[in-house]
């Protein structure tokens, strides 16, 4: 985007300089997002994938945060800025589907971190389902429209499936009189029917479980239901008394707000009304048209406060018990339902059931207190445990974008509210760079590249301090989904890039920054074992490292500076205080890592701004009330301190040391009498004060050679930078303002003509480069540019002034692959970031943060912002970002630097564990092993049941949703009715329990199956009547002859011998199904059995196996 502008005025701009070589070395920049850390601002709902264990946040502007394990985050951006309402995985594919409130649906791939799909939809969405290890997803419209629709993988397109469930054709299949349409509001898939049989919740409180495999009702609840068996008070008074009641007529509508599953195997419903009522139905017993069954036990009332007035029931979640009794309740989660005014909090509800709803009972109640406005809550999954049904953690979203979680094991155990000691504590969702607790207060990002010694001891250290402690004593994080890159695994890459911050606590943190993927190496204590310093816990204000010798340098608001030797020691040293009135030594034992070794104390002020010079020795301190002071740390001394503000107490913003020629050294001795020492210093220091005083320093005296204000009318400057290698001729055409304002015709000749004369003074003058630079100094509105030889010999004549359109809050220098300054990047209050030319401040290209992160300007931000070779850290509340403005190959962009979001050997993994264990189930027991939740409710239709075991057997729930999906609903009820032929349902003598033979495959398709029993036909034929006359022979059932032959024509002998027969299989179903259980007990004792040993063994190593 930005290359061919770039190029052309590097090349302008430095070739004239003998600097062009590095120019061409930047093909192109265009601002990315390399790493984001941290729970965006703006988190309203979370979505998880049990299989990769990642989660995602989605927010309300448009962004989708992914966190997986070991420091994995990655942040999808949307083309546009808008909410999200339903943010869901299809499970262990690397697809993530995201629903916005302008009924856009997206589908992103999190392999590519790309959004590979989006479709509007053209009426309100308001409920969606992803059908678990399916790609297809069931959406529900506010007309009252429940569609399908699939992900084609091939295409990367949303397809729109024919099956449909409309609301009036439902309405008139379950015998409901609607007046006018009504939205849906929940969506349930039903456990264990491979997504056959689905709960459609509509918004006046209708219930439908709908079997879409037979396009009918199987049960209907919400009209004329409302007859309970009873009404549980789940208040804190009152926890595990039971009251009975019954509802008022006037209630038999009431608004949907929330439902889930209230039992393992979907037999129960718990549905949220918008009165504050919970409601648990019992949805096992089936609904038939034209007859209304007594269902005075199907439907329990939880109500968790007593007041008239009281809040929705926004959000329900349930974790099921023990996963051998699932008829022992659960936990529900309740956000809502609380008397109107009440404290914000979560409820969890321990309820229990010994003989189905009759005997509900709540147990005990525990509320969670928010930190914050509730946003939504998600339930994590154990991994290891069958089903899924143990939950190992829970995580709390609250505005604004603070993300808590409870470990489940603590959870669970809180019995009894009364105890205090048993409320669980919620714990904050561990962050890779802490920036609020502690609060981040500056930052600052070092480059190390063709230093290898330094950066191989710092990755030798670092490789045995990156062990992370554990989050709790029993609990094990449960997001490890991601993989790192190759390039960050391997154990002897060197260090080229690392990533400071202190903080209000006066700590300091240190990560590798090498690749996208921060890595911690190391935390700076502020205390000194055995001493006691007088503002060692002040907040850290400035820093400073130097890569030479690995020594920070750590700048407090107490005005301490403190130095550290990044080298390992251990046992007994000494530690030094140095100020410029005493000097003290003291005897510290140090522990293993880095400790500070020198503290220095010039003055009270607070530190604004740190140098150290080339070799490492010396370092320069600007304090805010404009003093500038050297410490020599070779020499355990105060150099000198003085003040550079001439009386003004403006704070310094900025230093600079720099070596100069004898020639550029000299002064007017009449005018500096302080300055006539024979033999002046090659190095200065440039001492910049925010009122835009410039004051030069000779670093070996510590005499001021000149102080001047740069300009008269800005008083508020940022930094400033030295431009090495400006000729006499570029800075003429400077000072000419003939630079900025050439125009097109000619610039190429211009270029060649300066890049020829200027290689041929650098050849004759190879020191004119160092003795001619350029300083740059950028205030809020505008950037000057002045000789940096003319500035020491007392001339503050400019040589060029950029006026700003807006205000500009920081500015770094961007430099090539040669160490040479070919941009200027420009940060402004609007959140705009520009890229400029140097020497002549054209403007090469522009971006925004909310353009790349959505994030706006807020106050105090610059002074977390720091910048290395083209890529800019950021802090943003809780967030944390780089961007990276290179677009050549460097480590933030190639792919192999970049950690994966999905793991495709664990999808392969799991992919082919459920398929061995779908095989063994069929092969073992297809009957039990895929129908044991679909028979139930379906014993008496014989004919049906064969037709789904045979269907079942021979796909995969894939194809079989396919097949179904692809047909269009019936248009008329399919619901039989009572007054059917009762010999046409009971055709048991055509099936045969016990046998042995596999199950033949269905045709494959219907033409083949045509012709397959055309011929079938005639070979009967042939066989029946062996050459006889007779043309057209009538077919006789077997009903037919065992009631001629085996009864002698009595129909009531033939119904009763199918009704014995019906009774015989049901009790070997019943038989079946108990050897299932058993079998499911053993394979759930097993995975406990080999999770304990998994748990033993992970520790150990392979020579104490």
């Amino acid at each position: 985007m930005f290359g061919k502008r770039l190029l052309k005025a590097l090349q302008q701009g430095r070739a004239g300089a003998g600097g062009g070589a590095g120019a061409g070395d930047v093909a192109q920049l265009d601002a990315q997002i390399a790493l984001h850390y941290g729970v965006p601002y703006a988190a309203s709902v979370m979505g998880f994938d049990p299989v990769q264990r990642l989660l995602a946040v989605g927010t309300l502007d448009g962004r989708i945060k992914i966190f997986g394990g070991d420091n994995i985050e990655g942040v999808l951006i949307s083309p546009k800025s808008m909410p999200y309402k339903y943010l869901q995985f299809i499970q262990n594919q690397g697809l993530l589907v995201a629903v916005s409130n302008e009924n856009e649906i997206q589908v992103w791939n999190l392999e590519f971190r790309q959004l590979f799909h989006s479709s509007q939809w053209d009426v309100n969405v308001t409920a969606f389902a992803v059908i678990e290890g399916t790609f297809f997803m069931y959406l529900g419209d506010e007309n009252g429209l429940l569609s399908v629709l699939k992900y084609d993988v091939d295409d990367g397109k949303l397809l729109k499936m024919p099956y449909s469930v409309n609301i009036h054709f439902l309405s008139e299949t379950v015998g409901v009189s609607l007046l006018d349409a009504q939205p849906i509001v929940g969506i349930l898939p039903q456990p264990d029917t491979l997504g056959t049989r689905v709960l459609i919740a509509y918004e006046k409180g209708l219930l439908v479980l709908w079997d879409i495999s037979e396009d009918r009702a199987v049960a209907v609840r919400g009209y004329g239901d409302l007859h309970m068996k009873g009404q549980v008070n789940g208040s804190q008074m009152d926890a595990s008394e039971e009251q009975i009641d019954n509802v008022d007529e006037n209630e038999e509508e009431r608004e949907i707000c929330s439902l889930c599953w209230a039992s393992r195997g979907g037999s129960t419903v718990a549905v949220g009304y918008i009165t504050g009522d919970i409601l648990l139905w019992d949805i096992t017993i089936s609904s038939r048209q034209g007859k209304q069954t007594d269902v005075s036990s199907n439907v329990v009332k939880l109500q968790l406060a007593s007041g008239n007035r009281r809040l929705p029931v926004i959000v329900l979640h349930w974790s099921a018990g023990s996963a051998k009794d699932t008829t022992k309740g659960g936990h529900l989660f309740v956000y809502g339902g609380d008397d109107m005014g009440s404290e914000e909090v979560l409820t969890v509800l321990s309820l229990e059931s010994s003989n189905g709803l009759e005997s509900v009972r709540c147990a005990s109640r525990v509320d969670l207190k928010l930190d914050g406005s509730f946003a939504d809550m998600i339930l994590i999954p154990d991994t290891g445990v069958p089903d899924k049904i143990r939950t190992s953690a829970l995580f709390v979203l609250t505005n604004p974008g603070q993300l808590n979680f409870y470990d489940g094991g603590a959870l669970f155990s809180a019995r009894k509210s009364e105890e205090v000691s048993a409320q669980p504590e919620a714990r904050k969702f561990p962050v890779a760079v802490p920036t609020i607790d502690p609060n981040i207060t500056v930052t600052d990002l070092y480059s190390l590249t063709g230093r290898e010694h330094p950066s191989i001891s710092l990755k030798k250290f670092y490789a045995k301090q990156n062990a992370a402690p554990p989050i709790s004593g029993n609990m094990k994080w449960p997001l490890t989904g991601g993989v790192p890159s190759e390039m960050s695994l391997k154990e002897n890459h060197p260090v080229e890039r690392i990533y400071v911050a202190g903080y209000q606590d006066g700590s300091v943190r240190i990560w590798d920054a090498t690749f996208p993927i921060l890595m911690p190496m190391f935390v700076l204590d502020a205390k000194v074992s055995d001493v006691i310093l007088d503002g060692a816990n002040a907040s850290v204000s400035s820093l400073a490292f130097c890569s030479l010798n690995l020594t920070f340098a750590v700048g407090t608001t107490s005005g301490l500076v403190r130095m550290y030797k990044l080298h390992e020691h251990t046992g007994d040293s000494s530690f030094h205080f140095v100020s410029e009135s005493k000097q003290e030594v003291h005897a510290v034992h140090h522990g293993r890592g880095f400790h500070c070794h020198i503290a220095f104390m010039a003055s009270n002020s607070s530190v604004r701004s740190l140098k150290f010079t080339a070799s490492g020795k010396v370092l320069a301190v600007g304090y805010q009330n404009g003093q500038v002071a050297m410490f020599d740390a070779s020499q355990l001394s105060v150099m000198f301190s003085l003040d550079c503000a001439s009386g003004t107490n403006s704070p310094v913003v900025s230093l600079s040391i720099h070596s100069v020629g004898a020639s550029a050294a000299e002064v007017d001795k009449s005018q500096k009498e302080t300055a006539t020492s024979p033999n002046i210093s090659s190095d200065v220091l440039l001492s910049l004060t925010k009122d835009a005083r410039l004051t030069v320093v000779d670093i070996a005296s510590g005499l001021i050679i000149n102080s001047h204000l740069l300009d008269q009318k800005q008083l508020s400057a940022i930094a400033m930078y030295v431009i090495d290698g400006a000729s006499d001729e570029e800075q003429t055409q400077l000072s000419e303002d003939k630079f900025p304002c050439q125009s097109q015709t000619g610039k190429e000749e211009n270029e060649a003509k300066g890049a020829e004369i200027n290689q041929k003074k650098a050849a004759q003058h190879p020191h004119s480069r160092h003795s001619n630079s350029l300083l740059l100094v950028c205030f809020e509105d505008v950037v000057l540019l002045f000789s940096l030889t003319s500035l020491i010999q007392g001339s503050i004549k400019r040589l060029h002034k950029t006026k700003l359109a807006k205000h500009c809050c920081w500015s770094a220098i961007f430099k090539n692959k040669d160490d040479t300054a070919c941009g200027l990047i420009l940060a402004y209050q609007t959140g705009i970031i520009e890229l400029r030319s140097l020497p002549g401040l054209e403007i090469l290209a522009e971006s925004s943060l909310m353009q790349l992160l959505r994030w706006s300007y807020k106050t105090g931000m610059d002074k977390s912002m720091s910048s290395s070779n083209g890529q800019i850290a950021l802090v943003n509340g809780s967030e944390f970002a780089i961007i990276s403005l290179i677009a050549s190959e460097n480590d933030f962009r190639i792919p192999e630097s970049l950690p994966c979001l999905h793991d495709k050997v664990l999808a392969a993994a799991a992919e082919a564990a459920i398929s061995i264990s779908a095989d063994q189930k069929r092969k073992q027991n297809p009957a039990a092993g895929v129908l044991g939740g679909i028979i139930k409710g379906l014993k008496g239709k014989a004919d049906e049941n064969e037709n789904l075991r045979r269907s079942f057997t021979a796909q995969t729930p894939s194809e079989l949703l396919e097949s179904i999906f692809l047909k269009e609903s019936s248009a008329e009820p399919s619901i039989p009715s009572p007054d059917d032929d009762p010999i046409e349902e009971l055709t048991i003598d055509d099936i045969e329990i016990d046998d042995d033979e596999p199950l033949s495959p269905p045709p494959a398709s219907s033409s083949t199956s045509h012709v397959n029993k055309k011929t079938t036909v005639e070979d009967e034929r042939a066989k029946l009547f062996e050459g006889s006359s007779v043309d057209k022979p009538r077919m006789r059932s077997t009903q037919e002859i065992l009631t001629k032959y085996k009864f002698g024509g009595d129909a009531t002998a033939a119904a009763a011998h199918a009704k014995d027969k019906l009774m015989q299989r049901q009790e070997k179903l019943e038989r079946i199904s108990q050897r299932t259980q058993e079998l499911q007990d053993g394979a759930e004792n097993f995975a406990s059995l080999a999770q304990e040993l998994a748990k033993n063994m992970e520790n150990r190593k392979w020579w104490k196996l």
